[in-house]
């Protein structure tokens, strides 16, 4: 359950680890993780004064989010997991940011539905930075090759994500994903979720995913 203590508390960890790096917290945005979370814990949250929030399922934040919305003229809802192509045009019409573009045929077709809904979407490249084949995102040897796709496809790539492996050390994993954004000439770093975010931002993430550290645990999937 939502707890403006916890939201209070990961607030200062991130502004303590910015400040470790001599960075300012003013440039890392605290995306609440909301999957699977009912809509009075979203309310919650947006009470406490978080306006950035990110959903797996498309399917889900369409049940959750067209009345908050509505109501939070603010809240900007970004798509942090696996996007199928048969979604796109949902997604385009109701999220903010797309942070899982990872082939050339979602790009093509993102591009098309944003000029067809005349809508701009900031958009992130999902990197595979372990090469884990049953993990989502763009090897790291066709990341220039997909990027230079996104580009010709006038598609706004704003930054790099990445999850790492879940029995690595993260570091290597977000230095390596930041030296891709400073080779690319990109802005924006989304890494870094509920057990290693402070990570994360002392080694440059400008976005970090964080669910059940200010949520609470959820059920395993069944």
């Amino acid at each position: 359950m939502f707890s403006i203590d916890t939201w209070n508390e990961t607030n200062a960890k991130i502004a303590e680890a910015a400040e470790k790096a001599g960075r300012s917290p003013r440039d890392v945005q605290l995306i609440a993780v909301s999957k699977t979370k009912p809509v009075e814990e979203v309310k919650a949250a947006l009470a406490a004064g978080q306006l950035v929030f990110g959903e797996n399922r498309v399917q889900e934040a369409l049940q959750k989010f067209p009345q908050l919305r509505d109501d939070n003229p603010n809240l900007e809802l970004h798509l942090i997991g696996p996007l199928q192509t048969n979604k796109v045009k949902e997604v385009v019409a109701n999220f903010d940011v797309v942070q899982t573009v990872d082939r050339p045929k979602l790009v093509t077709a993102l591009s098309k539905e944003m000029e067809k809904q005349e809508r701009n979407l900031s958009c992130f490249i999902q990197v595979n930075t372990g090469g884990e084949i049953q993990k989502a995102g763009v090897e790291l040897n066709d990341l220039q090759q997909l990027f230079d796709h996104c580009m010709e496809n006038t598609l706004k790539v704003e930054g790099l994500m990445c999850i790492p492996p879940v029995d690595d050390h993260p570091g290597p994993h977000f230095a390596l994903l930041h030296k891709w954004t400073d080779r690319l000439n990109l802005k924006s770093l989304s890494m870094g979720m509920s057990s290693d975010f402070e990570i994360a931002v002392e080694l440059g993430a400008t976005h970090v995913r964080v669910g059940s550290a200010l949520f609470g645990s959820r059920p395993p999937i069944t």
